[in-house]
């Protein structure tokens, strides 16, 4: 597996450098980075031993379809209403009953059926492997005589090679359709196979055979420029799969993202979803105007009481929002954005005939394209809705008393909600100092509407238009710059918060939480709260199939079947340095992850369990997770592979097979909570320094700086990013603390040169 290291020190550019003027010194200094690259999948170390194997000849189309088209399925997968809602294809890879097909044909969280070449139909027992950025999934069948396709390597393909591809196209089962590979094009990040073959809906998850029979892919996109061009991914991408599996029973692989039926009951159809506090819908709900109902199960209190969501649609034609005095069928008033306007509605039957429009007003204030907080407030005599906190729409409508409250949505569109509240009093309240008037003065003055004086005044020259256009592109500017100082204060406040949370004794160190404000450094919606009590359900679970008199093995044992057995919890493959697998709110929403993120999850499983003597182990490039009992052996736990208990010998063979290198003495200890956040701290920044994040380097530098106030290395790094961005200011800062403090190793005189220069 690739692995980054950085360099932070500069002593060499130091030293070799010898003009100071600030305009030499716009250059990143130290961080030099280096990746060991892994070998390809299929060859190398999976290559077979001895003698090779004879390779097969080449055969007709005819011959190819009649014995391929044997090993090829039907895969459907239902909505929750028990109905077909999606077919596709896929194809046996083991005897065993191991059959290989594309994510998006199965869905999340959906009941799957296989039916194979004769007409039987199977029951799925496990998703055994599943990638989403792979969009690749293995099922698993009770079988032991399957027809399996030999799979080649995809590597050793040469463009224009002969190929056939076998699906389902169009819902025509077991068809078969000739051309070549047109080339490898990189699509999304992922090299793929790009075909002279025409791909439709129900290909997907079908194989791409050569002419001697052998996968070389897996069919999944259809081109929307032409026909006859579609693309498949390399076949020694699922080898990766079928190497490193992460299992799902199906009755766990049903609750993935699955609405929580104790908190929501969903009607009239549609799909609806759930992470955590975040719920979306997609697809026409079956009642009037395709409407789509999920009702919360929480006690409504009498009136006066107040319900609020926060909701983003995707299509601003179609319409979400909350409903209220819902009878728990077809009868409940409704607010909601529609077409851009809020509308408040009472529906009080199943079509046009029952639907009254009581109010429809536009509103300024609410956003299209973004999230819109929705709130009601609901008194004995009248409606207040209220959008972004701005009074909308009232109404003294009393047809429909008391009821259940919840979500609606109409049409073909997908919206997402989160923060879904309901209660007596929900108006939202300041949450950071008041503005002073005099900032509040200046942002009056660079409002967008100049009076209507100033506009007939412009209207009596030619060049109006263009004074408009100016005024346009410095509010514009303006508009930038405010977003930026907002971006900068939001991460100034994580950082106050992280190192507030760090700097205590370790005991007291809440590393969940810790962790989570890495993720929301990037992400300021992120709600912590949500996240933690979804680990302590998590924990409770685990906790309440224990006996009472469980220890620590049983605990830990429970622990990983949990996550890495029942859960489908895995190190990231195909995609390793996407940056949503250092965001521990994704990991648990994806169930994929970093070593680290894995480790941070594990832990804090395990403290909630009241396992004693856990720690993060912290190898050069796979950080592990270390159990030392007070008596008996000690353990080392792999995260990132599927939670296997290793020996330490075993461990060091485990990172030469996955990094290149061993690892020392010296690193064979726990680490501290700190520790972590750093190291986490330091996988963003190794992500933005290769411009894959969007992030700039400096943000995540200026956060360890401030963890690890006496780096050296970091201070210089930081120095010379400084100056790259042109905070001369900053630069000398750091310069300064350099001559205060006079570390060893460093030539200071160099440095006292820089700091004079600037």
């Amino acid at each position: 597996m690739a692995r980054q290291r950085i360099n932070f020190w500069m002593m060499n550019w130091l030293w070799k450098h010898r003009c100071w003027a600030p305009a030499v010194l716009v250059i990143l200094l130290g961080a030099l980075s280096a990746l060991a690259q892994r070998a390809p999948v299929g060859s190398g170390k999976n290559a077979p031993k001895g003698k090779p194997a004879a390779e097969p000849a080449a055969k007709s189309v005819e011959a190819l379809t009649t014995t391929a088209l044997k090993s090829i399925v039907v895969v459907t997968h239902f909505g929750r209403d028990g109905k077909e809602d999606g077919v596709g294809a896929g194809f046996i890879v083991s005897a065993d009953g191991l059959i290989a097909t594309s994510l998006h044909v199965i869905g999340e969280a959906r009941p799957i059926r296989v039916r194979l070449a004769s007409g039987e139909q199977r029951e799925v027992k496990e998703v055994h492997a599943w990638d989403r950025k792979l969009d690749l999934a293995v099922l698993r069948i009770e079988a032991n005589d399957l027809p399996a396709l030999p799979l080649g390597d995809s590597d050793m393909l040469k463009q224009g090679a002969g190929l056939i591809a076998l699906g389902n196209p169009l819902g025509l089962e077991h068809s078969v359709v000739q051309g070549v590979l047109s080339a490898r094009r990189e699509l999304e990040g992922i090299t793929m196979l790009q075909l002279a073959i025409p791909i439709e809906p129900g290909n997907s998850g079908g194989p791409l055979l050569d002419l001697k029979g052998r996968v070389h892919g897996i069919l999944t996109l259809k081109s929307a420029l032409t026909p006859n061009l579609g693309f498949a991914m390399p076949v020694n991408v699922l080898k990766t799969l079928l190497e490193r599996p992460n299992p799902v029973p199906m009755n766990r692989w049903l609750t993935i993202g699955a609405l929580n039926l104790k908190e929501w009951t969903p009607l009239f159809g549609a799909r609806w979803s759930q992470k955590t506090s975040r719920l979306q819908v997609e697809g026409m709900g079956k009642g009037f105007g395709g409407r789509a109902l999920c009702l919360s199960q929480k006690d409504v209190p009498a009136p006066p009481y107040e319900v609020a969501v926060q909701v983003r649609l995707e299509d601003e034609a179609g319409a979400a929002g909350l409903v209220f005095a819902s009878d728990g069928g077809e009868q409940h008033y409704g607010f909601y954005p529609s077409a851009g306007q809020l509308r408040l509605t009472r529906f009080e039957g199943p079509n046009i005939y029952s639907w009254t429009i009581l109010k429809q007003v536009p509103s300024e204030h609410y956003r299209r394209g973004e999230w819109n907080r929705l709130r009601v407030r609901v008194e004995p005599e009248q409606i207040l809705c209220y959008v972004n906190e701005r009074l909308v729409a009232q109404s003294k409508d009393d047809v429909l008393k008391h009821g259940r409250v919840g979500l609606a949505k109409f049409r073909d569109t997908t919206a997402e909600f989160r923060e879904f509240q309901l209660g007596t009093n929900l108006a939202a309240t300041a949450s950071v100092p008041s503005v002073p008037e005099e900032l509040l003065r200046r942002l009056h003055e660079a409002g967008p509407a100049p009076d209507q004086k100033l506009l007939q005044e412009l209207g009596q020259h030619d060049s109006s238009g263009a004074s408009l256009n100016q005024r346009a592109a410095e509010l514009e500017k303006q508009a930038r710059e405010f977003r930026r100082l907002a971006a900068n204060l939001h991460r100034q406040t994580v950082q106050t918060e992280l190192v507030k949370a760090l700097d205590q004794p370790e005991a007291k160190i809440d590393l969940l939480r810790a962790a989570l404000l890495v993720a929301r450094l990037d992400n300021p919606a992120l709600n912590i709260e949500d996240y933690t009590q979804q680990v302590t359900n998590m924990a409770g679970e685990i906790r309440g199939r224990l006996p009472a008199e469980a220890g620590a093995p049983a605990k830990l044992d429970a622990l990983r079947h949990y996550l890495f057995a029942e859960n489908g919890f895995h190190g990231s493959r195909g995609d390793y340095y996407n940056r949503a697998n250092s965001y521990l709110n994704q990991v648990i929403d994806d169930r994929e992850g970093l070593p680290i993120t894995l480790a941070v999850l594990f832990l804090e499983l395990a403290e909630a369990l009241e396992v004693r003597g856990t720690s993060g182990l912290p190898l050069p490039g796979h950080f592990m997770v270390r159990y030392h009992p007070e008596v008996g052996e000690e353990q080392i736990i792999d995260v990132h592979g599927g939670g296997q208990v290793l020996t330490r010998t075993q461990a060091q063979e485990r990172l030469l097979e996955v990094t290149g290198e061993g690892f020392r003495d010296a690193d064979y200890r726990s680490a501290t909570k700190r520790e972590i956040i750093v190291r986490m701290l330091r996988n963003l920044l190794g992500l933005s320094e290769r411009g894959d994040s969007g992030v700039e380097p400096l943000h995540y530098l200026d956060l360890i700086v401030a963890l690890m106030p006496e780096s050296v290395s970091d201070r210089l790094t930081r120095a010379g990013l400084r100056l790259q961005s042109g905070d001369t200011a900053g630069a000398k800062v750091d310069f300064k603390w350099l001559l205060d403090q006079q570390p060893r190793g460093v030539d200071l005189e160099r440095i006292a040169e820089l700091y004079r220069s600037l």
